[in-house]
């Protein structure tokens, strides 16, 4: 799926959001959302995210928005404004369901966790030895103007796939002649819409995870492994690395594994026809207007995916999405069930960046990088997070047992600045400096 810090900025790579974890650390606590009880009950605690969301309702910029906030490991407060389409009567609710891209890319690293704490698979072991035909890699000499390449000095790891540090490219962000060959070779994060959409290159999908991976590894690296941080499909090719290290199809691995366990019912690679009353539609602001580039009833996430694409292929309800976060808020357990050590956990989100590597200038300007998200350093160390295409972006501080989703559904994400503000509009909440 097109990601979100490909359509233009990206709110997590900006460093004035380095801040989560400190600013929110004496944040008072929060009530929970109790089953039955309105959301306009929870949201007089939140003034500032009511506000804003029902001023981009009523000027018809969006048909509806939400947001949940979690403290312990109580259930959320929601702040939900709107409907799930322009003209529609259904409310948006905790369960509504909403495409969130590169917010598949966190569930992604921490399937990856779970092999590494297991023993299974190491941060730093070549995945040549999971995926032979990545053992000879070569790097583009000029990335921009030629295909010229010499042999790779170093082999990609696990650690590089989770940290975008492979030397990957990505077919909505590459420029030059690897470009084509990417689309040429099926190399893509998946489909948007049935429709063509300006400006977003066209291809069609691998058939299926085994043959994206092989044909990826025909075709020259843009950097070499470990030295430089690329915003890449290594979260789509490690689905691959998880499938071989577990014997398991990616996509059954994260439903035992995670989704099961954590009760994450309503989180989907394929949306189940009898769940479209739940999707929210798609839209695209053009001058003023919001046009329906994939319309909840004849959307493309009804149609089976040429594969799960552990890099932006789910749609989900954000009570999922925030059961995904309590779980980390807990260091790998919700409910009484562990899903990884407190060890693993902590290491998913902690900098594991290469020593070398820098994501200053990059989507992740000034911050860490763990298990395919963002992270906090110094004083926000731990501070975990990631946003998607369509505006949708979600954080967890666990030293603090605090996590906050918010869904919307818009693309390009830099159409509104629901990443640039969200946590903004959270801290003033809650009562600490923006």
């Amino acid at each position: 799926m097109m990601d979100v810090q490909a359509t233009g900025q990206i709110m997590l790579g900006r460093r004035r959001l380095l801040a989560w974890g400190g600013r929110l650390a004496g944040a008072g606590a929060v009530g929970a959302f109790l089953p039955g009880m309105a959301w306009a009950q929870a949201a007089e605690k939140y003034p500032t995210i009511k506000a804003e969301f029902e001023s981009y309702v009523s000027s018809g910029k969006l048909p509806g928005v939400l947001a949940t906030i979690g403290r312990a490991s109580g259930l959320p407060d929601v702040i939900a404004v709107g409907t799930q389409g322009l003209g529609e009567k259904t409310p948006v609710n905790i369960d509504t369901l909403w495409r969130v891209y590169s917010m598949t890319k966190p569930i992604t690293g921490m399937a990856a966790m779970i092999l590494v704490g297991e023993g299974k698979m190491k941060l730093d072991q070549p995945i040549s030895e999971f995926l032979p035909e990545f053992a000879n890699m070569t790097v583009l000499t000029d990335p921009e103007k030629s295909m010229d390449a010499v042999p790779a000095k170093n082999q990609i790891t696990v650690r590089h796939l989770l940290t975008h540090t492979a030397g990957l490219g990505y077919s909505i962000i590459t420029k030059g002649p690897l470009l084509q060959a990417y689309l040429d070779n099926g190399i893509t994060p998946g489909i948007v819409s049935r429709f063509p959409i300006p400006g977003q290159p066209t291809s069609t999908p691998t058939p299926d995870l085994k043959t994206f991976s092989e044909r990826l590894a025909k075709l020259p690296l843009v950097a070499e492994p470990g030295t430089k941080w690329s915003y890449s499909i290594s979260l789509d090719l490690l689905g691959r690395v998880i499938e071989v290290a577990s014997g398991m199809d990616f996509e059954a691995f994260l439903k035992t594994r995670i989704f099961e366990p954590l009760k994450m019912n309503s989180s989907y690679f394929q949306v189940p026809k009898s769940e479209t009353p739940r999707l929210v539609s798609n839209y695209a602001p053009v001058n003023g207007v919001l046009f329906p580039i994939d319309p909840a009833a004849t959307s493309i996430y009804l149609d089976k995916p040429a594969f799960a694409f552990g890099g932006a292929g789910m749609v989900c309800s954000a009570r999922d999405y925030d059961r995904f976060l309590n779980m980390l808020a807990n260091y790998g357990e919700l409910d009484g069930v562990r899903i990884m050590s407190p060890k693993t956990a902590a290491l998913a989100m902690s900098d594991l960046l290469p020593p070398a590597v820098s994501t200053d200038g990059t989507y992740a300007d000034g911050a860490g990088f763990g298990a395919g998200g963002r992270v906090g350093k110094g004083a926000n160390e731990g501070v975990y997070g990631w946003g998607g295409a369509a505006g949708t972006v979600a954080f967890v501080d666990p030293k603090r047992k605090l996590r906050a989703v918010c869904m919307a559904q818009y693309m390009p994400s830099n159409a509104y600045p629901f990443h640039e503000n969200f946590a903004k509009w959270v801290l003033k909440d809650l009562g600490q400096p923006a």
